[in-house]
């Protein structure tokens, strides 16, 4: 059959979206003004999106009963609407034969098509930029990303006033964020979902088992790859709106001392505890700022001190904190082994995770503690930590770190009192 066609009907035949589509990737039915399009990293958002667009530009049906001639796209940063929206892969230049394909003026943030159709780019960071302009039509990448998320929509949905049937599509990994929830309750949402597996055709070889190792059953991996729209534990000790308002782009200058802190595993064996290795850092007047996450998984006792030991001389730290419930003396031994010039101070848990960590999200909710940049593994164990621990019956490797390195920083000594050197 393939072999009877010509090249044009060849061509048309690879570009029909409706033909080579996923269900979830085709517009739900219904009498919607938004599509929420929630799915794993690298499920085919990016092109559901440009689809929908470049179908509504042609007037195409079943995708709709008329064309659309004034575009936004929105995306996080200026850049993140040209590099994916525009130019990537997935993006509405990729996704367009030669002869239909807009044209890109960079210098106007504006893309023109042959038949009139105009789009715009705005970033989410400036939802000013919205106030003004007016469309028929909008897509919003990555809208759970968005640092200015309510005020972007908001002004979108004013300038969302021309034509009979305005529609907007909303393309996002999930993050239960104000605007994200407020989408879902709207009646006039309709959502789909996609797992990264279902593209597994379209992702290079190895990285859906690599990652799904790795990540499979975690919060992170339920979120990242399932499309899974996780929610805060209500007797969490953190919340994720509270981590927001906290993260800062970088620590102030001159800390007046910084720690690595390292809760180790009790073995390295496969599907052992991670080793949870966090720095930290506190100024003059006290506040406290988690500067990196540097977990390992399965690894060795040489491989984690090794990684510890690297993050300390990186950021020139003051010493090492090391819980030694789990090796005692053996942690402080393997410590020495790879740099006896490095001060280390070994504590030891006396009281169970949740009082440890119940002072330390005090210091939270007192503004007390900033994050610098996305520690998302961190903070996916942070606000799925309760009383009864992790959902997944896991150990909190990343926040056990963490609690100690804050604890030592601003809480005083708890546990062990003398700081040493390995020498």
């Amino acid at each position: 059959m393939l072999s009877s066609l010509s090249g044009t009907e060849l061509a048309a035949l690879f570009s029909d979206w409706e033909i080579w589509a996923r269900p979830d990737q085709l517009p739900p039915p219904g009498d919607w003004i938004t599509w929420l399009v929630m799915g794993g990293r690298g499920a085919g958002k990016t092109r559901t999106g440009a689809e929908w667009i470049k179908a509504l530009v042609q007037g195409r049906a079943p995708f709709t009963d008329h064309a659309y001639g004034r575009i936004a796209l929105i995306g996080e940063t200026l850049n993140d609407a040209r590099e994916v929206m525009v130019e990537g892969v997935s993006g509405l230049l990729s996704i367009h034969a030669r002869h239909e394909r807009p044209t890109w003026l960079p210098t106007r943030r504006r893309l023109e098509w042959p038949n009139g159709a105009i789009a715009q780019i705005f970033s989410a960071e400036d939802p000013e930029s919205l106030r003004g302009p007016q469309f028929d039509a909008a897509w919003g990448d990555e809208v759970a990303k968005w640092k200015r998320a309510d005020a972007t929509w908001d002004m979108l949905q004013f300038g969302l006033r021309l034509g009979s049937r305005p529609r907007q599509i909303a393309t996002t990994t999930p993050r239960p964020t104000p605007l994200i929830k407020r989408l879902l309750k709207d009646p006039k949402t309709v959502t789909t979902h996609a797992e990264t597996r279902a593209n597994v055709a379209n992702l290079a070889p190895g990285f859906l088992e690599t990652i799904v190792r790795r990540y499979e059953g975690s919060r992170l991996g339920r979120q990242e790859l399932n499309g899974e729209l996780i929610e805060d534990r209500a007797d969490a000790l953190w919340q994720r709106d509270q981590l927001d308002r906290l993260r800062v782009d970088e620590a102030p200058e001159g800390l007046a001392r910084i720690v690595v802190a390292i809760d180790p595993p009790a073995t390295s064996t496969k599907g052992a505890d991670a080793c949870g290795i966090i720095a930290a850092g506190i100024t003059s007047e006290g506040t406290c700022y988690i500067l990196r996450d540097s977990s390992l998984s399965e690894v060795s006792p040489t491989g984690w001190a090794t990684k510890a030991i690297g993050l300390y001389h990186r950021l020139a730290a003051n010493s090492v904190i090391a819980e030694v419930n789990q090796g005692g003396e053996m942690v402080t031994t393997i410590l020495a082994g790879i740099d006896a010039s490095v001060a280390v101070h070994p504590v030891r848990a006396n009281r169970g995770k949740y009082l440890r960590a119940e002072p330390v999200s005090a210091l939270y909710e007192q503004g007390r503690v900033h994050h610098v940049g996305n520690l998302a593994e961190l903070e996916d164990e942070m606000c799925d930590f309760g009383l009864s621990g992790l959902t997944s019956g896991k150990s909190p490797d990343r926040l056990d770190a963490m609690v100690w390195a804050v604890t030592h920083l601003c809480l005083g000594e708890q546990s062990e009192p003398k700081v040493r050197s390995l020498s």
